[in-house]
């Protein structure tokens, strides 16, 4: 990797200086949009400690729930859980803290974070547990909590097609959490499904700019669905 060009070519390369205790956020919602591969390495170069910033923890046995299996993550921040057995288990037993964050919340903080805000005021969460130690305000008769942003030593996230720029492209609800995080990483990794030469793709379709990522990697991917439902053949579920 040399000058813009932002291609390494292999996921060692990728994660290359990822270390336990790190803050590491990755993309996705649920199954969509998740960095699989990045998620697979991780689990194999084996850093554990991490604090882990993704909107939920995947499902058992695959995309973070490999890492849980690992024993990977000390504390995880997210706005939903319950897809994975082995997460309530971890944190029924004190083994993992959990910080549930509403999700909106969630992602504005992500945001703040990656445009360099460092707090902003909410009302989401006041008056609730959420609100509980974080200073609270009044403003035009209404009250709002102050939420501190977030950052990461690493963002790992995927996107649909990049240029060897780093400029990135997501397709449909894979955008997610996506974008945001790809602003707030120290280090921000990209796995994307295809990577072009730099000034083919239209620069009014770019969502994230090139600037942002650090390393980019092009991955294969199951992109598997959490809860498959399927018609009968009378049309009825």
């Amino acid at each position: 990797m040399s000058g813009l060009n932002k291609v390494v070519s292999n996921y060692a390369e990728a994660l290359e200086g990822i270390a336990d205790n790190m803050t590491v956020m990755v993309g996705g919602f649920g199954l969509c949009g998740i960095p699989e591969g990045l998620i697979d390495q991780v689990q194999l170069l084996g850093p554990t400690g991490l604090t882990c910033i993704s909107n939920n923890a995947g499902v058992d046995g695959f995309g973070l729930g490999k890492w849980l299996e690992q024993r990977q993550i000390k504390t995880m921040i997210g706005s939903y859980v319950g897809e994975n057995a082995l997460f309530e288990e971890l944190t029924l037993s004190g083994e993992m803290e959990v910080i549930l964050t509403p999700q909106g919340t969630l992602a504005e903080k992500i945001r703040a974070g990656g445009a360099g805000i460092p707090a902003f005021f909410t009302a989401t969460g006041f008056g609730t547990q959420v609100a509980e130690g974080k200073e609270t305000r009044e403003i035009d008769g209404r009250n709002y909590v102050l939420e501190p942003s977030f950052t990461a030593d690493f963002s790992l996230i995927k996107a649909w097609k990049a240029d060897t720029f780093g400029n990135l492209i997501y397709r449909h609800t894979a955008r997610n959490f996506n974008p945001m995080m790809a602003t707030a990483g120290t280090v921000t990794v990209a796995e994307v499904e295809e990577i072009v030469p730099a000034g083919e793709l239209d620069p009014n379709a770019i969502h994230t700019p090139g600037i942002y990522v650090d390393r980019l990697i092009v991955g294969s991917f199951e992109k598997r669905i959490e809860q498959p439902t399927v018609a009968s053949k009378g049309g009825t579920k």
